[in-house]
């Protein structure tokens, strides 16, 4: 209700507004000759009574804004092979965090594709390019049981000398002096390919923002798309990931947009903040 169906709803109650005063019987001098205020009508006090009626039911359904979302939404899940929303159920995606990764999915549909695009954001990444940050992160994301596989194919892959120099980046996985190196992932949606109560396939249809900025960079930062394929298993409390794979792709048609300045792409990178993603 705004101010001036507030006004309006008591404007109309109770007389016209002016400042009627009582004097003893009797008294001549009553400006208003003496006249006896109008009772109430049995309508008018019925119209106060619903319009408080009303107020008070706003105000406690307003309240309920505030309520944990936990406490007030049934979980849901999509149903495999089916088209879903994406907009927030209503569940808490993580209750925690290992370092900088969100972690504690709920153990359901909805918590393994919040644990996949989570972990999808971490492993492209650029902290997945220097050793002490891809070690991290594949200690968290994956099963205890493959985490070490994984970690050996990844330390060979992204210490290759000749990998590293045709991307930009020098030989300990950073950028050049005066450049910085962009390499993020931003998740457009995820559907459940098949499910379980202890396995649960996902795959996640994302944006890829990778390159160096900086005037004299021959890698300039450009976008891809790609859709990344988790076999996820329930191990020790929380969705890991044991395999995945990748293809290209579906890609949207380009608008006719200017490419911004490098400086402008550096600029973006460190004021737009990333998000902790959820179905």
């Amino acid at each position: 209700m705004s101010p001036g169906d507030e006004h309006d709803s008591f404007g109309g109650v109770g007389g016209s507004g002016q400042t009627r005063t009582r004097l003893p019987e009797g008294n001549s001098g009553d400006v208003y000759g003496g006249a006896r205020r109008p009772v109430r009508s049995p309508r008018s006090l019925i119209t106060v009574v619903g319009v408080v009626v009303l107020l008070i039911a706003a105000i406690a359904f307003a309240n309920r804004g505030g309520a944990d979302p936990a406490d007030t939404a049934d979980p849901t899940s999509g149903t495999p092979g089916k088209t879903a929303p994406t907009a927030a159920t209503g569940v808490r995606p993580v209750t925690g965090k290992n370092g900088a990764i969100p972690t504690g999915y709920a153990h359901d549909e909805q918590g393994a594709q919040s644990a996949a695009t989570n972990y999808a954001v971490a492993l492209g990444s650029t902290e997945m390019f220097t050793p002490a940050g891809r070690g991290e992160i594949v200690t968290t994301v994956y099963a205890p049981d493959a985490a070490q596989a994984r970690r050996d194919e990844l330390d060979k892959a992204y210490s290759d000398k000749q990998f590293l120099s045709g991307i930009g980046l020098q030989e300990d996985g950073t950028a050049p002096q005066g450049t910085t190196f962009i390499s993020r992932v931003v998740p457009a949606g995820s559907k459940v390919e098949s499910y379980t109560d202890d396995r649960a396939t996902v795959s996640v249809w994302y944006s890829s923002l990778f390159g160096i900025t900086g005037e004299t960079s021959k890698n300039p930062v450009s976008e891809a798309w790609y859709t990344e394929t988790y076999e996820l298993r329930w191990v020790e409390g929380d969705w890991k990931v044991v395999t995945s794979t990748q293809k290209d792709g579906p890609v949207p048609v380009a608008r006719d947009q200017r490419a911004s300045s490098a400086q402008d792409m550096e600029d973006a990178v460190g004021q737009f903040g990333g998000f902790t993603y959820a179905r």
